[in-house]
């Protein structure tokens, strides 16, 4: 498929500092083999796309650059040796591809292959009108389930459901500290938390915020701009503090995270955009055996899990706004700023 498209490409800017800029010139990519074109009718933003814009990421992202690691949309072309896809197909992109054959991933973690590559990072992403992705990364979205629903869960979706289910092993009638309920993970934890049948605490940033989570779904909630908040989340708990912290900010919360624990109590973190430097008194890890868990992204089977739970119905995004290729900087904006409940998703269909 020849021709052009439109794209916000992240360029090399004054000074150092990526510059996100409209370009409406950009060759529509060509899919090789195994792989598909998809046009783009639905991509996620995400704190990701902010470390990329950064210069933040681990390995060093080539400019111009496309981000957006959580695209749905449909297939147009099919590369050489693709035969069990067809154009027209409706479709989503697990992000994490992995190499499917070093041990990691013949164990199922593919989330830990050494080999991997995260859609919209070390490839080019969905801030544009067309994207190439690798045909085994598909899922078919079903009868029900429209594209910018399965792209606002596809990262953090099976993010939130790996640090809960698979690293922090939830279990029935634990408390759960969801950290930041407002953002885009934290919605998706709190509904899985309560799904394995936890006392849902969220804390998030304002009073509107703190009412939004407890619609969403959390028992209570809790303004993390107050500073006496983990004495709050204790107070909730008896003053025992909480069985579960799913830490994601990072500098910010973490003393606070550490102070709201119970005695046992584990902490799975999968970030720190707030800050990657943490601190903790190590007499107080040992004294009440707490446990510091990581936790990176999902493994295929998480993102399954996720889908077919979106695809019921049992797990919801909340989308705040749909903006344009155009206003993807402002969006960006409105993501660092923290003015977002839920997700900001981009439509490249839209003028």
């Amino acid at each position: 498929m020849s021709g052009v498209m439109r794209a916000a490409r992240l360029h090399a800017g004054a000074g150092g500092q990526a510059e996100l800029r409209l370009d409406t010139d950009v060759p529509i990519p060509e899919a090789g083999a195994g792989e598909v074109l998809i046009r783009v009718r639905a991509c996620g933003l995400n704190q990701v796309d902010l470390l990329t814009k950064d210069g933040q990421t681990p390995q060093e992202v080539l400019l111009p650059h496309i981000s957006g690691t959580e695209v749905a949309g449909d297939i147009v072309v099919l590369g050489a040796g693709v035969t069990d896809w067809q154009v027209g197909a409706r479709v989503v992109v697990d992000p994490i591809i992995a190499c499917r054959h070093c041990e990691n991933c013949i164990r199922g973690e593919t989330n830990m292959c050494r080999n991997s590559r995260v859609f919209g990072v070390q490839t080019e992403g969905g801030y544009a009108e067309y994207a190439v992705a690798p045909a085994r990364q598909l899922w078919m979205l079903p009868e029900g389930l429209d594209y910018a629903a399965a792209a606002a869960v596809a990262v953090t979706g099976p993010t939130a459901w790996h640090m809960l289910r698979d690293r922090a092993k939830v279990v029935l009638g634990e408390d759960v500290l969801i950290i930041a309920g407002g953002s885009g993970i934290g919605v998706l934890g709190m509904q899985i938390a309560k799904a394995a049948g936890a006392r849902v605490i969220a804390t998030a940033g304002g009073a509107d915020k703190v009412q939004r989570c407890l619609e969403v779904g959390a028992d209570f909630a809790v303004d993390h701009n107050d500073p006496t908040w983990p004495q709050k989340v204790r107070q909730v708990t008896g003053g025992r503090g909480v069985d579960i912290v799913f830490e994601h900010v990072g500098q910010a919360t973490w003393e606070g995270s550490l102070k709201a624990m119970a005695r046992g109590g584990r902490l799975v973190t999968c970030g720190g955009h707030s800050g990657f430097m943490v601190g903790f008194n190590l007499w107080h890890l040992f004294v009440k055996e707490h446990t510091l868990i990581g936790s990176f992204g999902g493994t295929r089977r998480d993102f399954l899990d996720v889908m077919k739970m979106a695809g019921q119905g049992n797990l919801r995004q909340v989308v705040q706004q749909v903006v344009s290729l155009a206003d993807v900087p402002m969006a960006q904006d409105l993501l660092r700023q923290r003015k977002v409940f839920g997700k900001l998703m981009l439509d490249p269909t839209l003028a």
